[in-house]
């Protein structure tokens, strides 16, 4: 006798991306910096963050504005980013919300596994999950490039986090918006759905599976999971 519930596709330990994946606070982060970054020397301007830097680590952003207007000595770095932090923090408790429909794609996904795993500090992660109302969706489960020392496009950070999430690789499903997470997730060896905001502007990679809301996602984590574990 066939176990039916032996059949079935399990579930998959689903990591999520943080700015712009499960809270809309890139348009917030692109604003921030460009009122923060040109007052200590580095012009910038939220359309390049957009355009350029979405989900790279700020600190490799300062250095590549280095790269064109000279370098800040660390006290001046260090001063600039307490600065964008805090304006930043200000700006999510008054104004954050989640990415449309990802409430609902959370809901409909509640049997699988979940962490944020975020190229951001764990205080950031915390105020943008209490800041949209989306934090008891993960708990404690929130995986930071800060906490960790390792930051995406290196899928070390999606490796730790699946390790410490109890999963191989290859039954987690990175959700990422960015092409530096995107990237880390192919990378780490790890199916990849990339919510793509921007498809005029951005292309998917190979390998990657393409959705542009997040109403999409448990449709697309339902194929996932049937390709991982399929019947026999």
């Amino acid at each position: 006798m066939i176990d039916h519930e032996d059949t079935m596709p399990q579930p998959l330990c689903l990591l999520f991306d943080s700015d712009g994946t499960l809270v809309d606070s890139e348009i917030l982060l692109a604003e921030v910096m460009a009122e923060i970054l040109p007052r200590h020397g580095l012009p910038f301007t939220a359309r390049q963050y957009m355009d350029e830097f979405r989900g790279v680590r700020f600190l490799s952003i300062v250095q590549a504005l280095e790269a064109h207007h000279g370098s800040l000595d660390e006290a001046r770095r260090r001063s600039a980013e307490d600065e964008m932090r805090a304006r930043m923090e200000a700006r999510m408790r008054a104004e954050l919300a989640a990415i449309d429909g990802m409430p609902a794609a959370l809901e409909a996904l509640a049997e699988h596994p979940r962490a944020v795993v975020s190229n951001g500090p764990e205080r950031k992660i915390r105020c943008a999950m209490e800041s949209s109302g989306l934090g008891h969706h993960f708990g404690d489960r929130l995986f930071s490039a800060y906490t960790l020392g390792v930051w995406k496009p290196d899928p070390t950070l999606y490796l730790k986090a699946a390790e410490a999430m109890g999963h191989p690789p290859e039954r987690c499903v990175v959700i990422d918006d960015a092409a530096v997470g995107v990237a880390a997730g192919l990378d780490a060896g790890m199916r990849v759905v990339h919510l793509n905001r921007f498809p005029e502007e951005e292309t998917t990679p190979e390998g990657a599976v393409a959705i542009g809301h997040a109403s999409e996602l448990p449709v697309a984590i339902v194929a996932l999971a049937a390709e991982v574990t399929p019947a026999p």
